[in-house]
């Protein structure tokens, strides 16, 4: 119970506040619009920006971390995959989005404030490790799991467009700005690194709020037996596979924790955009993103309490 009040509810009191204050419009749709723009494409690029460029990249970047959090995100997005083609008859497009939607959790939002009110701010080497590749991974697998099924000259065309968008995201280059620097061995003014770490302390709650503000715009419609199966596998399948990975590969404990926390999390806002990308499974998509997001109040609670 103190790890719920203590770790859990402060986050989610905060996105809760964000959602009231749309709700109920006292914070219109276009401020949330310019406050995840200002998280996204500032506060969190320097946030992640400053994380990796100071991270011990031989030793944080440990592959036993790596193959325990993706062999999870993996078995998730096959399963995603196959549970709607054999039990809710989709179509094999929806079929990729959905499994997209079990693949992509949301390590940045809810991950890192919950592992950091869970451990400290020193706990969070793991979990920058895994964002560092998450975009490019889940995308890259995504979008060749889609291309394979519509096998089509328009959806060929789109690929470059997609990977060219990914790549000029503000959250990737903020890594790969990051890497540039940790890699250099270059030692950046005081000054600089005390602008990036002001900005960076803005991000997650500025962000929490935000993310509050846009689910207001989400309705739980329809497809719920679908929906409940991604929920099922994002907060239940994706955790459970990493523990099992993990533990079998005798991941040391902070790692652990990290890997298992991060595939916790529900759904993140880029299992919408991947589905509204190609226009299929969208209704899914967002109400997954919703409904996930507040019923990991409880199963956070649960892995939280079952983590060493």
């Amino acid at each position: 119970m103190q790890a719920l009040l203590n770790v859990i509810l402060p986050v989610f009191l905060l996105i809760g506040a964000g959602y009231l204050a749309v709700w109920r419009g006292y914070f219109s749709q276009a401020h949330v619009d310019g406050l995840m723009k200002f998280t996204q494409n500032f506060a969190i690029p320097c946030l992640l920006f400053a994380a990796i460029s100071t991270l011990d990249l031989g030793q944080e970047f440990d592959w036993r971390l790596l193959l325990s959090f993706y062999t999870g995100a993996t078995l998730s997005f096959l399963a995603g995959i196959f549970g709607a083609r054999l039990i809710f008859k989709r179509p094999w497009a929806d079929c990729v989005a959905i499994g997209f939607c079990c693949l992509f959790s949301n390590s940045v939002l809810l991950g890192l404030p919950i592992t950091e009110r869970a451990y400290g701010a020193d706990a969070l080497a793991g979990n920058y490790a895994i964002i560092a590749i998450h975009s490019p991974f889940a995308y890259g697998l995504g979008i060749t799991v889609m291309e394979i099924v519509k096998a089509d000259k328009t959806g060929a065309a789109l690929v470059p467009q997609v990977l060219k968008a990914m790549f000029r995201n503000a959250l990737i280059l903020g890594i790969g700005l990051g890497f540039a620097v940790n890699l250099s061995g270059i030692t950046l003014p005081m000054v600089v690194t005390d602008a990036v770490n002001l900005m960076a302390r803005a991000a997650l709650p500025a962000a929490l709020f935000g993310l509050g503000g846009v689910l207001v715009q989400y309705r739980p419609e329809g497809d719920l037996r679908t929906i409940g199966f991604v929920i099922c596998a994002s907060l239940i399948l994706h955790p459970a596979i990493t523990w099992t990975v993990g533990t079998a590969l005798d991941l040391d404990r902070d790692a652990f924790r990290s890997a298992v926390l991060t595939a916790a999390m529900a759904p993140g806002i880029n299992t919408y955009i991947f589905a509204n990308m190609y226009g299929v499974a969208k209704r899914v998509a967002a109400s997954s993103v919703l409904m996930a997001t507040a019923l990991s109040v409880g199963t956070v609670w649960v892995w939280l309490s079952l983590l060493p």
